[in-house]
C-alpha cells in the first residue's frame, strides 16, 4: 500500500509523483487556501522536493490516494528555512530526526478524521515502519494543536518546540513526535490489521552530499 520513493527509484514513479503533486495542490492550495503555493500548472512543488526528500505514497489501483514527505533534519527543511519562528528551543537535528510534511489524503477517503481514516493510518504506519528500519525515531511536525491529542492516543511521544502561532488562517505548533515499536503496534491495533504496509524491505536512507 505504501511506496517509498527516493532519488534512486523516482524514475519508476514518475506518473505517481505527478499525481502526488496534484493531490498536494488540491489539498494545500485549493482546500486550505495556501495561495503562496499556487502555480499555474496545478502542481504543488517546493524547493524541498529534491534528491534528499523521501516520498511516501499510498497507491491503490494505480491512483495516489495519500501522501506525505520526509526531509532530513540535517538538511534545509520547513522548520529551519520557512517557519523557524515556531521553534523556541534548540532546533532538533540529527540523523535519527526527520521532518514529516505535506501529509494529505484524497477527498472521499477521510471519513474518520485526519489521522483515524485508514489511509492516514497507513501513512503514519509507513513512516514508523520506515523509521524503525532506518534508524529514525523522531519526526518533526508542524501541526494544528487540536490534533496533538490524537497523535498521543496513537502512542507518539509529543514534545512542543514552542507556542502555537497563527500562520495564514490556522494555528500551527511545531513538535517532535518520537515513536517506537509500541507506536507501530498501536497503529496496527487501531487499524485492525497487523500486516506490514510498506511494499518492500528498505535500506537506510542515504544522506547525499551536495
Amino acid at each position: 500500500m505504501i511506496h517509498i520513493v527516493t532519488a534512486e527509484n523516482e524514475f519508476q514513479y514518475r506518473n505517481e509523483l505527478e499525481q502526488a503533486y496534484r493531490l498536494r495542490y488540491q489539498v494545500f492550495v485549493k482546500e486550505m487556501g495556501w495561495s503562496e503555493l499556487d502555480k499555474p500548472d496545478g502542481r504543488e512543488i517546493d524547493q524541498f522536493d529534491n534528491k534528499y526528500a523521501v516520498h511516501l505514497l499510498y497507491i491503490e489501483k494505480g491512483k495516489v490516494l495519500g501522501y506525505q514527505r520526509m526531509l532530513p533534519s540535517t538538511r534545509p527543511h520547513l522548520l529551519s528555512e520557512i517557519m523557524p519562528q515556531l521553534c523556541e528551543v534548540e532546533r532538533p537535528v540529527g540523523p535519527h530526526i526527520w521532518e514529516c510534511t505535506r501529509h494529505c489524503v484524497a477527498p472521499g477517503h477521510r471519513e474518520r478524521g485526519r489521522f483515524a481514516a485508514p489511509i492516514a493510518n497507513a501513512l503514519l504506519s509507513g513512516m514508523v515502519e520506515w523509521g524503525l528500519e532506518s534508524g529514525i525515531s523522531t519526526a518533526i511536525i508542524e501541526i494544528d494543536p487540536i490534533l496533538l491529542l490524537r497523535l498521543v492516543q496513537l502512542h507518539f511521544r509529543m514534545l512542543p518546540l514552542g507556542l502555537p502561532q497563527r500562520i495564514g488562517t490556522q494555528d500551527v505548533v511545531a513538535v517532535t513526535a518520537t515513536f517506537d515499536w509500541r507506536t507501530l503496534n498501536r497503529l496496527r491495533e487501531t487499524r485492525g490489521d497487523r500486516k506490514r504496509v510498506l511494499t518492500e524491505k528498505l535500506q537506510a536512507p542515504t544522506l547525499l552530499h551536495a
